[in-house]
């Protein structure tokens, strides 16, 4: 049984991601999560009670705690989800992803650095650190073209920046200190168990409640979408069969502008979800001034990845969101708890419990 390190596994891809290798693999995974407003640990009701998944609430910022982790538990690697991810935020407030973002990725790197040096030379050879990035950091795209591996960085936004900062350490200690890693650039994601204030479930939410549907501009800007769990087995895969050193980009090979996504969502609630008036769901969408710098449109070239490992998505657009809607209407009290603001109790009310 080998042990691996998932930070930020309380968030929506790593709780997805640690849902899937307690599900499928023999692994024990060391969640490491600092709990933030988006970490969430209600995600992980039933794989977070399998023995195989321990929780550590910590900051990765924290080198002592990071270290102390290492020598408890020897991890053959680590998946480095943690991250704060939502661009109007990071627009609003920058601080906390440049700290999390590039200062907790550095700390990360030179605690798995110092831990990895260590090893005996079969264990040095078999670790791996796996960096989980976005296609964000390579800037905006015209009417045509795609991102590739090789594509130049161009962030436009706080947040992108200082995910372009990270990826850029991250090749720098496998350059200069021969640490053996792994990098992925994922496309935008979307599945159960996503926070509210992304563009799927706000619009789900908003939709059921009977608020406007806001949508930036003209709704015209364009993404490429990527059901989480299709990202959670490419994921699992690049840890596994990855070439240290290398870069994979990670594409649902769906673009779709944002006007396309809020009217198939009103159409599945229409269908899935009637409104007790009558009244048709895209009547709630409401047009608001776009955001700061907003990119025109994300693509991902994912043949890299199909080619040197097989992976391909298992979800087009129309099942993905469908499955997602489905959840969302099937989970009230995963939804009533997160809008309350009760899921920050969880780690209280289950996990202490389960440690004392």
């Amino acid at each position: 049984m080998k042990t691996v390190f998932i930070t930020g596994g309380a968030g929506f891809i790593g709780s997805a991601l640690i849902r899937l290798l307690i599900a499928e693999t023999n692994w024990r995974i060391v969640n490491i999560d600092k709990l933030t407003y988006a970490g969430n640990l209600e995600s992980l009701a039933d794989a977070g009670s399998n023995p195989r998944h321990i929780f550590s609430h910590t900051d990765i910022c924290d080198r002592a705690a990071m270290d102390a982790l290492f020598a408890a538990h020897q991890p053959c690697g680590i998946i480095h989800l943690a991250a704060e991810s939502h661009v109007d935020r990071s627009i609003h407030g920058p601080g906390d992803f440049i700290q999390t973002n590039i200062t907790g990725t550095y700390t990360l790197l030179e605690a798995a650095r110092a831990y990895w040096s260590g090893l005996a030379e079969p264990e040095r050879r078999a670790f791996r650190f796996h960096h989980v990035s976005t296609d964000e950091v390579f800037g905006s795209l015209g009417a045509t073209g795609l991102f590739t591996e090789t594509t130049a960085y161009d962030p436009r936004s706080p947040y992108s920046s200082s995910k372009a900062s990270s990826d850029h350490l991250v090749r720098a200690w496998q350059h200069t200190y021969g640490l053996p890693t792994l990098i992925t650039n994922c496309s935008n994601n979307y599945g159960p168990y996503q926070f509210p204030e992304k563009l799927v479930p706000l619009m789900i939410l908003n939709a059921l409640a009977g608020k406007p549907l806001p949508i930036y501009g003209k709704g015209d800007n364009i993404r490429d979408w990527l059901y989480v769990d299709d990202h959670t087995r490419a994921l699992q895969l690049v840890f596994e069969h990855g070439q240290p050193g290398d870069t994979y980009c990670i594409g649902g090979r769906n673009e779709m502008t944002n006007m396309q996504v809020v009217d198939t969502l009103c159409s599945l609630l229409d269908r899935l979800h009637p409104g007790s008036n009558g009244q048709a769901y895209a009547t709630l969408k409401t047009f608001v001034a776009d955001r700061p710098g907003h990119d025109r449109r994300y693509a991902i070239d994912a043949n890299k990845i199909a080619a040197d490992l097989g992976w391909k998505p298992q979800e087009t657009f129309e099942s993905g969101i469908e499955k997602t809607v489905a959840w969302y209407l099937g989970n009230t009290e995963w939804i009533t708890h997160v809008q309350s603001g009760e899921y920050r109790n969880w780690i209280d009310r289950n996990y202490a419990k389960r440690q004392s």
